[in-house]
């Protein structure tokens, strides 16, 4: 078999094929292919981060002006840094993920700057000439190991993800959910993933009345290989637990990785804790409300936010107030009522960017509309005037709602404030996502709010409030910054 896993010849199988309705995308990778993948990032992030603590030594050296040295204890030194790394993990998550990402590693790569400034700290003299680090520079040194690591790492995937192969998926579960991860496999950056095929176990039931699987499992096994499949996606919605055992032991043994989408954590989220009841493993579900301490954390990370941004900005604002005047007749700012915590409405501030009689235009212009589930947003919207297009490519007409932030009516990082007859699209559970205070961006601006529906944005901000960090504010402002950057708009 040419291009495939193991001995066994392509055959379609029928009673998988017939009733799946799955399509055949390309042609597949070999095994060592798939290995090489791999490979592929790990070498490359081991390579980063070889390359930052490098550039980091070498900052210190010449801000400190010392010359570097190369013995045998800084060599051991920065080998006992990677066996941390490869201990916590660093090297080996991507393999498991279908969306490789940095941020999110930003904590463990925070516990590795933190162990290789304390090595250089104590063999200070044996890596950098003229003594023992001091205090402040084993500060600096901590904190350029963190840039760069981050640096480094996220440029080191890019690279990878340019030059391997697209991962080849196959979906099992219901049709509705095998359409939302092609779309997202589709439309997000950092993915580089396309679904070749799929299954739906309502349609082809994988086993029968009395749990006989071995001709169902034969069959999947014969078609990932036929499809040449890397990565099996999972909705187990009524598998048992030993027969979905079974399955994935299946694809597992032919080689193809499997990533599971569990349906309760579209409730829960990531706000669990595994609890070890004595080989039996339980799930802790965190309580969905912030405690007091994580409210007052918040609401002092937004005021010392709003407040620098406002400070550094006001310049750029200020300029954008005169072109504004110039470009078209109308105030400066513009006002719109939205629905903010628990339900009370406000005012939200933005630069305005569409032409001074927009809300009378709306109406006639509903049939362009590009939005879903009681959204409106047109791409290109003719009521936006020639300075407004540029605010709005850059996001920053938003730069007000830092007076709503230093007001108390939003937050940094949130939900999305929704206009009054959005909001009442909101239904059952989805309206806890107003128990915080909406936000500039959120999850839900990464993506783009023209491309997400109402009721997956209302899910995403849920998720959002039930899983909160300040890690977690931190990494969407990061990634909004980004996309900012690129001119990709929100």
């Amino acid at each position: 078999m040419s291009g495939g896993v193991g001995t066994e010849a392509p055959v379609a199988p029928p009673a998988v094929e017939a009733a799946a309705d799955f399509h055949v995308a390309g042609s597949g990778l070999p095994a060592h292919e798939v290995l090489r993948r791999d490979q592929l990032f790990r070498r490359s992030l081991l390579l980063a981060d070889l390359t930052a603590f490098v550039l980091a030594v070498a900052a210190l050296a010449e801000f400190s002006n010392r010359s570097v040295r190369l013995t045998w204890v800084g060599v051991a030194g920065l080998v006992a840094v990677f066996v941390g790394a490869k201990i916590v993990g660093l090297y080996d998550r991507d393999e498991a993920l279908l969306h490789k990402t940095t941020l999110d590693e930003a904590p463990k790569l925070f516990q590795v700057a933190t162990l290789g400034a304390l090595c250089a700290w104590l063999a200070g003299g044996f890596i950098i000439g003229g003594g023992t680090l001091d205090r402040g520079e084993a500060l600096a040194l901590w904190l350029m190991l963190i840039l760069f690591l981050i640096l480094a790492r996220a440029s080191a995937r890019a690279f990878a993800l340019a030059l391997a192969p697209t991962e080849r998926c196959l979906f099992i579960g219901d049709r509705q959910s095998a359409e939302t991860i092609e779309s997202k496999l589709a439309d997000n950056h950092g993915l580089k993933a396309e679904l070749v095929g799929s299954i739906n176990p309502a349609e082809a039931p994988l086993w029968s009345a009395d749990g006989a699987s071995a001709v169902r499992l034969t069959e999947i096994r014969a078609l990932a290989r036929q499809l040449d499949v890397q990565r099996a996606v999972v909705a187990p919605d009524g598998f048992e637990p030993e027969k979905m055992l079974d399955l994935v032991c299946t694809l597992e043994a032919i080689g193809v990785k499997v990533s599971v989408l569990p349906r309760m954590l579209e409730v829960v989220g990531s706000s669990v804790e595994f609890d070890d009841l004595h080989g039996v493993m339980v799930m802790g579900i965190k309580r969905f409300a912030l405690t007091r301490s994580s409210t007052f954390v918040k609401r002092c990370f937004d005021l010392a936010g709003a407040t620098l941004g406002l400070l550094a900005m006001a310049p750029v604002m200020l300029a954008i107030a005169i072109a504004i005047k110039l470009d078209s007749r109308g105030p400066v700012f513009f006002k719109q009522r939205r629905v903010g915590r628990h339900g009370h409405c406000f005012e939200v501030y933005k630069f305005r960017t569409m032409v001074a009689d927009a809300d009378a235009l709306k109406e006639s212009l509903r049939d362009l509309n590009e939005a879903k589930d009681g959204l409106f947003k047109i791409a290109d919207d003719p009521r936006i005037t020639r300075v407004g297009r540029l605010l709005r490519k850059t996001s920053i007409d938003e730069l007000p709602q830092l007076f709503n932030v230093i007001r108390g009516e939003m937050s940094l990082v949130g939900p999305r404030p929704l206009v009054v007859d959005e909001d009442q699209h909101v239904k059952g559970w989805y309206r806890r996502r107003l128990e915080l205070m909406p936000g500039i961006t959120g999850p839900w601006q990464i993506l783009g709010p023209a491309r997400v529906p109402l009721r997956e944005m209302g899910a995403m901000d849920y998720l959002y409030v039930a899983n909160w960090s300040l890690w977690g504010d931190v990494k969407i402002l990061l990634r909004t910054v980004s996309h900012v950057f690129a001119r990709k708009g929100l």
